[in-house]
């Protein structure tokens, strides 16, 4: 099961695929996906029925929007993958780099990833998101992932000199507009277990730049959220980046940022494609 929210001429609705286009269900009595996945699996099965007999549209007449625009947390794992962490001159962490991104930097699929006039350093790195659907502290691990009820794409687009001008990373990850999520939220039941194993690969206009497996990570989705879930209490809707593997642009040479005109994409294998173009506001005002 695979659920997404558009809008469409000032409406919001709920949408499931039908072949290459859309069912949508306009107005759901059971509210947006936040108030959903609040609620559990079994309202996640209700949503996808009722979408299922809503109108058929095609994806090019709906904007994707962030499919939750209301997490409790947004919680991003970085230097989760060896090979991202050597390329940034880290040794591989023996508990998981965290930092936070704010809802406020959230778009979805389709929505341009804003180059801020501040910087050029605009970075792309792709990553699979785990949203928790049942809350919990202290999570054994071998429970763990019956506290996630989806995944989803994510770009966290990084404004690297932003990022480094301190040792923490939060400015450089919170720009508005740089937080790309979406289109879908798929349930696991459509996934190998933690959703491991699966291809996840950017690219920046049509080139690949990261390829890597879901099962390179450093800490995998249930160790994560046995982790996370020894010091804070997860709640429903929680956002869980996972991590981006070797290939950003920061790391090479020549660097490789993105720049206004450019478009990226994010694919991982059964969850689907995340597209953003690139845009500056300063050049489209």
């Amino acid at each position: 099961m695979r659920l997404a929210k558009i809008s469409m001429a000032g409406r919001i609705g709920l949408a499931v695929p039908a072949g290459d286009d859309l069912r949508v269900l306009f107005d759901s009595p059971l509210g947006d996906l936040d108030s959903i996945i609040s609620s559990g699996h079994e309202a996640m099965l209700e949503a996808a029925s009722l979408c299922a007999a809503g109108v058929i549209l095609a994806q090019d007449d709906v904007s994707f929007l962030p499919p939750l625009i209301r997490p409790p947390k947004i919680v991003c794992v970085g230097l989760n993958y060896p090979s991202h962490a050597d390329e940034s001159g880290f040794v591989a962490p023996e508990f998981p780099t965290l930092f936070a991104r704010f809802r406020s930097s959230l778009i979805g699929h389709g929505a341009p990833l804003v180059k801020p006039p501040q910087s050029e350093q605009l970075d792309f790195e792709g990553e699979m998101v785990a949203i928790i659907g049942k809350a919990g502290k202290d999570i054994h691990r071998s429970r763990a992932l019956d506290h996630v009820i989806g995944y989803s794409i994510f770009n966290d687009a990084s404004v690297r000199d932003y990022q480094l001008k301190t040792p923490q990373w939060t400015a450089g990850k919170n720009f508005d507009g740089t937080g790309a999520l979406g289109p879908w939220i798929v349930t696991p039941d459509e996934l190998p277990t933690g959703a491991a194993g699966l291809k996840l690969e950017t690219r920046l206009n049509g080139q690949v730049v990261q390829s890597a497996s879901t099962t390179d990570m450093i800490f995998d989705v249930a160790t994560l959220v046995s982790l996370l879930s020894t010091f804070m209490t997860l709640e429903c809707g929680d956002i869980l980046v996972t991590g981006t593997p070797a290939g950003v642009g920061m790391a090479r040479n020549p660097p490789l940022f993105m720049k206004d005109g450019d478009f990226c994409e994010v694919e991982i294998e059964g969850i689907g494609l995340l597209h953003n173009p690139i845009r500056s506001p300063l050049l489209h005002a």
